[in-house]
C-alpha cells in the first residue's frame, strides 16, 4: 500500500474508529489508488485524499412527529453533503432503524465515485433518518416526512443538493417530501428525483438500478464471450432493486431462482417467471407482506427462515440486491463451490472485504456496487435533465440512455484497470476512474 494512503487511513481510524462501514468503504477505495498516487505527486501535495474523506458539510437535526394517537416521537435526521467538485450533491435518503452517521458517510463517500463514473455532472451525498416507515399509516409517514422536510429544505435545491429515494423511501415518501418542499419554497424545482410520472418523474427510474446491474453483468460476461442468457441466478432482496433485477434477467433469458427479505429466503428451482414476479411485486409493493408467502403459493419453492441465498443452491451468477455486507467470506466460498462465475452488486457494498478477496482469488467476474449499481443514480440524473428542460423522454429513450451509460461505466472501469496494470480488476478500475475525475476538478477549483 502507498505510504500516503496508509497514513490517511491510519489517521481516519484514529479519529472515528466506531464508523466501521465508512472505514471499510474508505479502505476499499483508497487501497486501489496506490498506483495512481505513486505516478503523480500532485495528489498528495494538494491533500486530495484528506479532503475526499471528510464531507464538505454534515447536517444533523431533530425530526419530531405525531402518530395516529397523537403521541409525539422524535427521530434523528441527517444529510451528508460529501463532495460537490463535479456537480450538486446527489444521493438518496434512507429511512431505516439502522441509519446512523457512519452508515450515511459510507454511502455518501461511495456515491461520490459512483456519480463520477456515470459521466453526469453530479457530486455525492446521502441522508436519511432512523425512522422506520414499516407498519406506519400513510398519515404517520406524511407527518414524519413533513417534519423532516421542514429542516431539510434549507440545505437542498436543484443546483445545490438533489436527494432521491433509498431503503424505506419510495414513491409515497418522495411524494410527501416533495409536496412539503413545494409548499415551503413556493417553487416547483427539480429538487427530488424518484417522483411520480404524473408530476416530473422519469420512465425507467424505478427499474434503473436493477436493469443497470444486469446490463453491467452482461458487459462483464461479454468480455469472456458469454452472456446472461441461460444462466441460473441467485438474487437477494425483494424490494425495488431486486424486483427489476429479476425482471431484466427474465427478459434476457436467464433463470433467477431466489429472492429474500430480512426474515429469510425463497429458492424456486423451477425459476421465477413473469407471473411469479408479479405476485412478489404485489406482495411487497401493495400488501407489504413477507417473502415467505411465495413458498405458500408456489409448491415447488422452499422457504429458508433466517437464511440468505448464497449457500442454498447452485448458480452461475449472484446479484446481491439487499444491503451492505450481506455476503461474508464463507458465503463467497459457497458461491464459488456451487459454480458461480459472476457476481454483480445491485446493493451498496454487499460483499465483505474477505468475500471480495475470495472472488478475486478465484478469478471470477466481480462488479463492485459503485460501478454495477450506478444505473439508479444515472437515471436520476436523466430525470433532473428532463425536469430542467420541461420535457419527458419515452421509455425506450431512457432505457437506451441507461444502457449506454452502463456500457460506458464498464468500459471506463475496464480501461482504467488495464492502464494501471490490473486488467480485469473492476474494483481498481472503478475506483481509479471515479477518483481521477473528481480529483482533477478539486485541483482545478482550489480549496
Amino acid at each position: 500500500m502507498n505510504k500516503y494512503v496508509a497514513s490517511v487511513l491510519e489517521e481516519l481510524t484514529k479519529k472515528q474508529p466506531w464508523e466501521k462501514e465508512f472505514l471499510q468503504a474508505a479502505d476499499e477505495v483508497l487501497s486501489s489508488l496506490s498506483l495512481v498516487l505513486d505516478s503523480d505527486p500532485v495528489y498528495q501535495k494538494q491533500k486530495i485524499l484528506e479532503r475526499m474523506v471528510v464531507p464538505e458539510r454534515t447536517i444533523l437535526f431533530q425530526v419530531p412527529w405525531a402518530d395516529d394517537k397523537g403521541e409525539i416521537h422524535v427521530n434523528n435526521g441527517y444529510r451528508v453533503e460529501f463532495n460537490s467538485a463535479i456537480g450538486p450533491y446527489k444521493g438518496g435518503l434512507r429511512f431505516h432503524p439502522s441509519v446512523n452517521l457512519g452508515i450515511l458517510k459510507f454511502l455518501g463517500f461511495e456515491q461520490v465515485f459512483k456519480n463520477s463514473l456515470t459521466t453526469l455532472p453530479m457530486g455525492g451525498g446521502k441522508g436519511g433518518s432512523d425512522f422506520d416507515p414499516k407498519g406506519k399509516s400513510d398519515n404517520e409517514v406524511r407527518n414524519f416526512c413533513n417534519s423532516f422536510m421542514r429542516e431539510l429544505y434549507r440545505h437542498i435545491g436543484p443546483n445545490t443538493d438533489v436527494p432521491a429515494g433509498d431503503i424505506g423511501v419510495g414513491g409515497r415518501e418522495i411524494g410527501f417530501l416533495f409536496g412539503q418542499y413545494k409548499r415551503i419554497r413556493n417553487s416547483y424545482d427539480s429538487v427530488l428525483t424518484g417522483k411520480g410520472l404524473e408530476w416530473g418523474g422519469s420512465l425507467i427510474r424505478p427499474e434503473a438500478t436493477g436493469y443497470g446491474n444486469v446490463y453491467f453483468a452482461q458487459e462483464m460476461l461479454a468480455t469472456k464471450g458469454d452472456s446472461v442468457e441461460g444462466k441460473t441466478v441467485l438474487v437477494s432482496g425483494s424490494g425495488n432493486v431486486a424486483q427489476y433485477t429479476v425482471e431484466k434477467l427474465i427478459q434476457l433469458g436467464a433463470k433467477p431462482i431466489s429472492m429474500s427479505d430480512s426474515n429469510g429466503t425463497i429458492i424456486d428451482p423451477d425459476g421465477i417467471d413473469a407471473e411469479k414476479l408479479a405476485f412478489v411485486m404485489d406482495l411487497k409493493n401493495n400488501k407489504r407482506g413477507r417473502i415467505s408467502e411465495y413458498a405458500k403459493k408456489y409448491s415447488g419453492a422452499k422457504y429458508h427462515e433466517g437464511k440468505r441465498p448464497w449457500g442454498l443452491a447452485k448458480a452461475e451468477m449472484a446479484l446481491p440486491s439487499a444491503t451492505q455486507n450481506e455476503i461474508n467470506e464463507d458465503e463467497a466460498k459457497a458461491l464459488i463451490e456451487n459454480g458461480c462465475i459472476c457476481v454483480s452488486e445491485g446493493a451498496n457494498m454487499p460483499s465483505s472485504p474477505d468475500a471480495i478477496r475470495v472472488y478475486q482469488n478465484a478469478k471470477i467476474l466481480y462488479g463492485p456496487g459503485k460501478a454495477a449499481n450506478a444505473g439508479g443514480v444515472a437515471t436520476s440524473g436523466l430525470e433532473m435533465s428532463q425536469n430542467a428542460i420541461r420535457l419527458s423522454w419515452t421509455r425506450e429513450e431512457v432505457d437506451e440512455k441507461l444502457h449506454n451509460i452502463m456500457k460506458n461505466i464498464h468500459k471506463n472501469a475496464l480501461d482504467a484497470a488495464a492502464e494501471y496494470g490490473t486488467p480485469g480488476n473492476y474494483v481498481n478500475g472503478a475506483n481509479i476512474a471515479g477518483f481521477k475525475k473528481v480529483a482533477a476538478a478539486m485541483i482545478a477549483q482550489g480549496f
